[in-house]
């Protein structure tokens, strides 16, 4: 059974838009913001995105974030 004391021993961090549809400013594509947390090269923490129909993730920096679609009942993380 994990807890959020695993999450945080895993180095994550909490975000407001985790689970929603964000913009990457920095290459202009659209994932699901899905961790933030250390780059596997880094100590540094990064965006985990996804692409929504499904695919590679990517990691692009926090400062490159924008544009949160809204959260709908149908959007809401914890719907999902």
């Amino acid at each position: 059974m994990s807890s959020s004391a695993d999450v945080r021993s895993l180095l994550h961090r909490d975000h407001p838009w985790i689970g929603r549809n964000v913009e990457d400013t920095a290459t202009g594509r659209r994932g699901i913001l899905r961790a933030v947390a250390p780059a596997p090269d880094t100590k540094r923490p990064v965006a985990w995105l996804a692409p929504t129909g499904g695919g590679t993730e990517w990691t692009t920096s926090l400062g490159a974030l924008a544009n949160p679609e809204p959260i709908t009942p149908d959007t809401h993380p914890a719907a999902l």
